[in-house]
């Protein structure tokens, strides 16, 4: 009899487990694994044609893409184990305390996207830092050539203001920045792959004068071109001349931080930097793999729902290779990384390449 039972069990265990996981049906007859992740195609469709004009990549997803770093960084461990608080990271805060995180130096711009997001996040009644992470996510799936972020929803939309100091500047030295970063739990190349951002944004108060100046010849595709240029001697500045933060450009048109110069050529980093260069499935892997670090940081995964289903596939129509800028030569690059020769890629034909500031939206 014992034995009888202990098979039906067993027998029961078996089927239990045999049970597919609910499918919840969605507006339009879509389907998601969860009903709690229903209402983020509703929120996909009002942001692809309101937000990102039509699923373009264009200044909204240079900016919600920025915003996902900002809001999450606001974390620091250190300052919790003096007795502090340390920030909610990936919380909604800086929406939220927007009059006072929007504030900080480090924050400088970001009121602009922090406000244009924030009716989307109440008229569709989800929190602020499921939002921000959430329009991060689609707007850099709009990119050519782009991931295609984990997105996990339920985060609470109580928070309190992030600490100051928490975000990086582009005028920081490398040892500031490596040691803000590690105390927030990423390493020196995981910095470099948070980067990857940059190839494909732009700046707006660097130097206010030139909004919209993008970091590489290739702003609206998620390609190598930034980790290229960026390695190139610098000759000019595109704007009113040096600026906080900034240091001589390759091209006309086109913007360089201080920081993304110095880190593309520091020993601890160069490598990173350069293996992207011909390896953009590295590149978009190792992007998604610290973004999803990113968008949890202060948060319990295991306590969210996983809705990464909601977010669009990105165009996967091939990329063209890696180029030199026309005008340019192997001469006129400053390789960092001792133990992998630059990689002889070809420069591109024509005239000397300048780039166009990303149009306003």
């Amino acid at each position: 009899m014992f034995a009888k039972a202990i098979l039906a069990l067993a027998a029961l265990a078996v089927t239990v487990k045999a049970v597919p996981t609910p499918e919840a049906v969605c507006s339009q007859g879509r389907r998601a694994s969860s009903a709690a992740c229903c209402v983020w195609f509703d929120v996909l469709d009002d942001i692809q044609e309101n937000l990102f004009d039509g699923g373009e990549c264009g200044e909204e997803v240079h900016e919600s893409l920025r915003l996902t770093f900002h809001d999450a960084i606001g974390f620091s461990p250190k300052l919790f184990r003096e007795g502090k608080f340390g920030g909610g990271g990936a919380d909604g805060s800086i929406m939220a305390f927007s009059e006072i995180e929007t504030n900080f130096h480090a924050n400088n711009g970001v009121d602009e996207i922090v406000e244009t997001q924030r009716p989307f996040a109440i008229a569709h009644g989800v929190s602020f830092g499921d939002f921000i992470q959430f329009a991060g996510a689609v707007g850099v799936s709009n990119c050519a050539g782009g991931p295609r972020l984990q997105f996990l929803a339920g985060r609470s939309n109580h928070s309190q203001p992030s600490p100051d100091l928490l975000v990086p500047e582009p005028s920081d030295p490398n040892d500031t920045i490596f040691a803000r970063m590690g105390d927030a739990g990423f390493s020196p190349n995981e910095v470099v792959d948070l980067l990857i951002s940059h190839t494909v944004a732009a700046q707006d108060h660097v130097d206010s004068t030139i909004p919209g100046t993008p970091f590489d010849s290739t702003p609206s595709s998620f390609d190598s071109q930034f980790f290229v240029e960026t390695l190139l001697k610098g000759t000019l500045f595109p704007g009113n001349g040096s600026n906080v933060g900034e240091v001589q450009s390759p091209l006309g048109g086109e913007f360089r931080l201080f920081s993304d110069a110095n880190i593309a050529r520091d020993a601890r980093t160069a490598c990173e930097w350069q293996s992207f260069i011909t390896d953009h499935a590295s590149m978009v892997s190792k992007f998604e793999k610290v973004m999803a670090k990113l968008a949890t940081l202060g948060q319990n995964p295991r306590a969210l729902t996983d809705c990464s289903e909601v977010i669009p596939v990105p165009n996967s129509s091939k990329l063209p290779p890696p180029t030199l800028p026309a005008g340019k030569s192997l001469k006129d690059v400053e390789g960092a990384c001792r133990a992998t020769p630059f990689p002889a890629i070809s420069a591109a034909p024509g005239p000397a390449t300048t780039v166009a500031p990303v149009p306003p939206s």
